[in-house]
This record gives C-alpha cells, structure tokens and sequence, in this order.
C-alpha cells in the first residue's frame, strides 16, 4: 500500500471512531512530548528549544510505531520563542532546569499574580487592551508598562516575538505534510481552546488568587468569564481544522471538583464554557475535551451536550462510568496511566488494554491513548505493548465506514455576537472605523483599503491571545 493510501486508510479510520462509529479496528493515537525525545535518541531541552528537533523526533515515532494520528509536536511551548519574548514563567530545559526535565510552568505567588485582585474592571472592559497593557508587561522581561519609556529591547522584545510565532505556526504545514508523505499519519487535533475560568486560573489571578476570588467577588469572575468567551471562540474557530475531520484541542485544567465546588462549576465554569462548544458544534466542529483530572462529577453535564459534539478524553475519569454515561454520545480516548507506562511491564500494559477495550472500546467510537501526556518516563517497550495489542486486539468485524457529522451543526441556536459587550470585537485591536478617521478622504476602493487594514491588524490580535493560550 502507498502511503497516500495508507494515509485514507488512517483518516477514515480516526474519523470514523471520532463521530462515535464502529471503524475496522481501534485507532491508535498516542499524545506523546518528551517521550520523542528519548526514543529519538533527544534531551528534554534538544525539543523544548528546537523545535525542528521536536518535528523530526513525532515523525520518527509515528514511522516506526506505525500509529494511526499523532499531534505534530506535543512539547508544545517552544521555549525559544519565550526567550525571545522574555516570558518569566516557564523553567527552560537546559537553562532554568536539568537539560533533560520537560518545560515547567512556573505559576507567581498571588501577591505577584499577573492580574492583580482589583483589575477585572480592566479585563472586562477590553480583554485585548488589558493583555497588552497589562498582562503582557508584567509577563514578558523586557516589555515596558504603559508610561514607562520604550525601550531597544521593548521594541525587539515584541518584533521577534511575533516573527518568531509566525516562523513557527508557519512550519506546522510542511510538518503536517511531512508525517502524511513519510508513514501516512494524520495530524491529529486542529487549532486550541481553554475555558474561560482555566484562562483566568492558568495565567492571569492563578489558582491561588482565583480560589480567594470566588469567595470575595464571584460576580466580578463570572464577568470576566463572559467577556473572555468571545474572544476564545475567536482564536479556537481560527485555528479549527477547515476540513472539519479532526477535533479542536480543549485543555481542562482547574474546572473540576476537588478544584471547585459543584456549585462553581455549575454557576460560573460550565455556564461560560457550554455556549462555545455548541457555537463551535453549530460551525461543524468537535472539541476535543482533554479531562486532565478526574471529571466523573461534571459526566452529566457533558451528556447534556449536542450528541457527537465532543470526544472525551479520559485521564482519571473512571473509564467505565465514562462509557456509561457518555458512550452513547461520545467518543471516547485514552485511559491507560501514565505510571503504567512509566513503571508497569508490557504484560501489565496488555492486561490493562484488554480490559479498557472490553469495556469501553467494545461498541466502537474508541481511540487508544495514554491517560494524559506522555513524557520521557515513559518506557518505549510499554508503549510498544500498548501499540501492538490494540493492533492485534482491537479489530471490529468490517471495514471502516466514515460515520457521518449528526443534524447537530446548523441547529443549535448560539449567536456568539451577542456575548460581546465591548466596542473591540474578537480578531481586532485598532477597529477600522478608528483607522478610517485617521486617514484622508479615500478616492480609490475604500472596501480594499478596509479589508488589508483588517487582515493585517488580525495578526497583532493572533499574537496576544496565542501567547495567552499556547505559549
């Protein structure tokens, strides 16, 4: 079989257990970062830095593993674009941290939190504004606040910080080409998305401040959640997949019980976060809920979604309450722990395969994953074993026949226009109707001289919000 071939094969495959169908076996998608990295014979810091090393070290895996999808480099923060922005919370491999520990979040005591307990107003008001005036001086080393004198390295701090992202979004295509032209995998999510409360949790109050928030001023968090909505359905739609095959990556974080209580996510989590995935559902698109944690309280709300809207993937999560509750509905991935892989023996990962196909893998719409992230503990032979089982193990009866998108999209009712409360719309920094009253009357085409404008005022827009959420 030619590898275009092998690659319909695999996206026929993968995208048939997405829409919750019954394929011909189990696709088998792995998550894995740092663990390219020993295989392909790398240092933690080898792929943090270089992302071209991090490239080469996805495609070599998915070769020789023969897996069905992978995403095209999951050590996702290339940690040179954050030396080039001067971003003060991540601990470099090589640098900050042994050379071969993965990238570390680095979250300030709440005292240094970049936004401060008094500063939602702000937020709320003009989100953009507030990321670039206030967020981003206080996360980026050589970035001046507002007032202070600009500076040479203020200046080079942002020109290379935005050139630098756009080299590298830029060289996931190629990547993405490469992995389909050389095994015949398929680029497994497209594009990124966090609630809004994980937003104000991860990089703005943390989870300290925003803890002592929701007891002093919920209403102020609610606020904010409802005016960061817009702007993250902005960035997910943006960088969603336009075949509308793969998923749009969702990473959870601090919206589930123990984090907070069931009456914060049903009053404040879930309400800011179920409107954008049925606007995104109502353009076609799956979000892919990345359940870091135990989610089995929150399992009925997700059921209430649009059937086929969401895959689930299980990291703690009891996987058999999961395909009772969701299963019907849902695809589901992952499930095999980490310290499985990391400490088990192949036997045992086989032992545990068997069970979580048996059980949640039986009827289809199953993906083969490890629970959450594979890092460089991870043992290859573990990962072998989990490979090849579910190669040999999980095969259905039949060939696979791609299951088609439900009536969902289309008939779910979301104007995200309306959640807008500000004169700044999502996907804009300086409006045109602002630029135009600059300007002298236009004697040539105005719609031209609007759309450039906007086109190009767009990708200041893309380099705040991407280094809010990805970087």
């Amino acid at each position: 079989m030619d590898m275009e071939a092998r690659y319909q094969e695999r996206l026929n495959r993968y995208v048939t257990a997405l829409r919750n169908g019954k394929p011909d076996r189990i696709p088998i998608r792995p998550f894995v970062a740092e663990f390219t990295a020993r295989y392909a014979g790398f240092t933690c810091q080898d792929v943090a830095h270089d992302y071209e090393k991090a490239f080469v070290a996805a495609r070599r895996c998915a070769a020789d593993f023969d897996w069905d999808a992978v995403v095209a480099n999951m050590v996702y923060v290339w940690t040179g674009l954050a030396h080039a922005i001067g971003l003060r919370y991540y601990g470099v491999p090589g640098v900050d941290i042994p050379a071969d520990t993965g990238f570390q979040y680095l979250e300030p005591q709440e005292s240094d939190a970049f936004m401060r307990a008094d500063e939602y107003d702000a937020l709320i008001a003009d989100p953009t504004g507030f990321l670039y005036e206030t967020w981003l001086p206080r996360v980026a080393r050589d970035v001046q606040r507002s007032g202070e004198p600009v500076t040479f390295r203020h200046n080079m701090s942002i020109l290379k910080g935005g050139m630098a992202m756009m080299t590298y979004f830029n060289a996931f295509g190629p990547q993405i080409e490469a992995l389909r032209r050389e095994s015949g995998t398929v680029s497994a999510i497209a594009g990124i998305f966090k609630a809004p409360f994980d937003i104000i949790a991860d990089k703005l109050r943390g989870y300290i401040g925003l803890t002592m928030d929701l007891m002093t001023q919920p209403d102020k968090v609610l606020a904010a959640c409802e005016a960061l909505m817009p702007h993250l359905y902005q960035v997910a739609l943006g960088g969603a997949d336009p075949e509308k095959n793969v998923p749009i990556g969702f990473w959870m974080h601090r919206g589930c019980v123990p984090f907070i209580t069931p009456d914060q996510f049903d009053n404040l989590y879930w309400p800011t976060l179920r409107p954008i995935i049925e606007a995104l559902w109502a353009q076609g698109h799956q979000t892919m809920f990345y359940a870091e944690g135990k989610w089995d309280a929150h399992l009925e709300a997700f059921a209430a979604l649009p059937d086929q809207s969401i895959v689930f993937h299980i990291d703690r999560t009891d996987y058999r309450r999961a395909h009772d509750v969701l299963g019907h509905k849902f695809c589901l991935s992952g499930g095999v722990p980490n310290f499985l892989l990391a400490y088990g023996t192949p036997d045992e990962v086989r032992a545990y395969c068997k069970d979580l196909i048996d059980y949640a893998g039986r009827d289809g719409g199953y993906i083969m994953d490890a629970s959450a992230i594979m890092q460089n503990d991870s043992k290859a032979e573990n990962v072998r074993a989990m490979t090849e089982f579910t190669r040999e193990y999980g095969v259905y009866n039949g060939a696979a026949s791609p299951t088609a998108l439900s009536d969902a999209p289309g008939n779910v009712e979301v104007d995200p226009e309306s959640w807008r409360k500000t004169r700044r719309a999502p996907g804009v920094c300086v409006p045109w109707e602002e630029k135009l009253a600059e300007l002298p009357p236009i004697t040539g085409d105005a719609d031209l001289v609007r759309r450039i404008w906007e086109n190009v005022d767009a990708l200041g827009y893309l380099y705040i919000w991407q280094c809010l959420l990805s970087f």
